[in-house]
């Protein structure tokens, strides 16, 4: 086990990651920018170190500094949380050839199944399930026009590099294809610096259900079960559960069989998360691979009793799996919302600002994950997310109600969050009966 691990990141997931640490004897190390000094997580690191001003691109981004930092502190290993540097493959490769572990898969694992186009190709050749689309990646509109009517419109262009929804377009017909291909390869140039995009054909209404695993370097892969995302507004996950409503039992067992292939033939070490859309008659394709620990990964640790942070930081340090799949059951039912400093009445506009008073819900069945107290102030500068509520109890149906309680109980005056919203959602008869797809939200809620 390592002596001493670096955070390369901040907020909710470093210190979630200082308590796994702290649980296992190990001494951890953060980092902050100037923006995020004084935060009150910090004082549980056993040292912290100033990175740079407060925009990521010259703190939380800036490879050197990390490493200097990691240097300084005299660390074994570095933990990336999510977000920021988590699935940079070259700040991977710099942390390996300084002698220091990336709590993570390789690099070349991440550079793989981080180039989506490259990742299909991967899938297929395991026998997943993708999505019927282009061979590879457009180069022109008479190539996505010819593809688009071989698969049958609509179609759904998407960037082969990152995620959140960016470089992503759905089209209808031939006229909008046109437009829709360059914005879509215009986004993704400027969001991710790879304009590449390919066509798949686009599945109407579907579910977002997603499969963790974790890989040792001993050559064993282990499922956690699905988690049900599909309660998203613009490709951003506002609802998480486990396990996924609604879904047979033939259906579970074959995602998650598809999600071990996958990542048992992309040599893939430590936490992951294979996603896929999921249709109406339960057909299912593989979307992507996350290689990192997700955001709603606490949905997963309460109804398995596995707490997937310690178990990344083991896998690193060369431990074998201490559970075999057999070990793995699935316990009541857990549901996540994300609780972000936005405004839903003003199109979930960020609202950064102070917190004047704040009241965290807490009870039987409730955990939340979060960095804030009263008197802290939100900055501008970063993801609007502040905190994690998570609730699990014996049935979906007594979940729900839980979660309806402890979202009564929060109290976070003197910003907006979407704590409301939540609410709304929560009580639709949609939601409670788990027939919700992707485009439920919108669909719903947010059509004027």
């Amino acid at each position: 086990m390592y002596n001493r691990i670096l955070i390369a990141n901040r907020g909710e997931i470093a210190l979630r990651i200082i308590r796994a640490c702290k649980e296992l004897g190990v001494e951890t190390v953060a980092i902050f920018s100037e923006a995020d000094r004084g935060a009150s997580y910090l004082e549980l690191a056993d040292e912290a170190y100033c990175v740079g001003p407060a925009k990521s691109a010259q703190s939380y981004l800036k490879i050197d500094r990390v490493i200097s930092a990691a240097e300084v502190g005299n660390v074994e290993a570095i933990h990336p949380g999510y977000g920021f540097l988590a699935e940079n493959a070259q700040f991977n490769e710099i942390c390996r050839s300084c002698n220091i572990d990336f709590i993570g898969p390789s690099p070349e694992a991440m550079l793989r199944l981080g180039d989506k186009n490259e990742a299909r190709k991967m899938a297929r050749a395991a026998e997943v399930p993708v999505v019927p689309g282009s061979d590879g990646l457009i180069e022109d509109h008479e190539e996505a026009l010819k593809t688009a009517h071989e698969i049958g419109f609509p179609v759904l262009i998407k960037a082969t590099a990152g995620g959140g929804g960016k470089g992503m377009r759905v089209a209808a017909n031939d006229l909008v294809l046109k437009t829709a291909l360059q914005q879509a390869q215009n986004e993704a140039q400027a969001a991710f610096g790879n304009g590449g995009v390919y066509l798949e054909k686009y599945v109407e209404h579907p579910r977002h259900v997603e499969v963790q695993v974790v890989a040792d370097h001993h050559g064993n892969v282990v499922h956690l079960f699905e988690r049900e995302c599909s309660t998203q507004r613009r490709h951003q996950k506002l609802i998480e559960e486990s396990p996924a409503p609604n879904l047979s039992a033939k259906t579970r067992d074959a995602i998650c069989a598809a999600a071990v292939r996958m990542i048992q033939g992309a040599d893939y070490t430590n936490a992951g998360t294979v996603e896929f859309i999921v249709d109406k008659d339960e057909n299912f394709y593989f979307i992507e691979v996350n290689a990192r620990i997700q955001v709603e990964h606490p949905v997963t640790e309460m109804v398995t009793g596995v707490d997937l942070i310690q178990t990344q930081i083991r896998i690193a340090a060369g431990e074998r799996l201490p559970f075999t799949q057999d070990d793995i059951q699935v316990t009541g039912a857990a549901i996540e919302c994300r609780i972000n400093a936005e405004d839903p009445d003003r199109n979930f506009m960020p609202c950064p600002g102070k917190i004047e008073r704040f009241i965290a819900p807490g009870g039987p069945g409730v955990r939340f994950d979060s960095h804030v107290f009263s008197g802290y102030t939100v900055p501008p500068h970063y993801d609007s997310m502040i905190g994690k509520l998570i609730v699990h109890r014996k049935t979906r149906e007594d979940a729900i109600r839980c979660m309806q309680r402890a979202l009564d109980e929060i109290r976070v005056d003197g910003i907006r969050t979407t704590a409301s919203f939540h609410k709304k959602l929560l009580s639709h008869s949609a939601f409670a009966e788990g027939k919700i797809d992707t485009t439920f939200v919108e669909r719903t809620f947010l059509q004027s």
